[in-house]
């Protein structure tokens, strides 16, 4: 069996591959983004998420998928990786009316599932904001009144 400790890259610019896994057959490095898109993806795969990142993300995202003629896949996720571990930090719009604690533990634990079975790395913490609600329905404006009883 081939050794996969983890390495450092002899040199690493910002930006650059973040994790360096070597063996006697080679050196396979993981790019931060590869990082990042694992963790958008597996937390759209958690039932209760609506979107990642907010009305702020959502629209920066846009722009950007208007100019480079996709969507911006990692809007909403942030992450710092080491040579061995990783931090994630995500923003969310959740489906209403989903139980918002158990969506965020079942975001934080797909996203450290998939990340760790992925890359190797040992995800230190994955923190989750939930940056706005989706209501099935005309509008937004509509749910001023949710919850009064009239």
């Amino acid at each position: 069996m081939t050794d996969t400790t983890p390495t450092p890259p002899a040199t690493r610019q910002p930006g650059d591959s973040i994790t360096s896994l070597e063996s006697d057959r080679g050196i396979t490095s993981i790019a931060e983004s590869v990082v990042a898109k694992i963790a958008a993806i597996a937390t759209r795969e958690v039932d209760g998420v609506d979107s990642l990142g907010g009305k702020l993300s959502g629209a920066l995202a846009g722009v950007v998928g208007r100019i480079r003629g996709e969507e911006h896949a990692t809007a909403g996720v942030g992450v710092e990786v080491g040579t061995k571990q990783a931090a994630v930090d995500i923003s969310v719009k959740i489906k209403y009316p989903a139980p918002i604690p158990q969506v965020a533990e079942g975001v934080r634990q797909n996203v450290i599932d998939r990340i760790e079975s992925m890359t190797g790395l040992q995800v230190v913490e994955v923190n989750v904001a939930v940056a706005d609600l989706a209501f099935d329905g005309p509008g937004e404006d509509d749910t001023a009144n949710t919850g009064r009883v009239e």
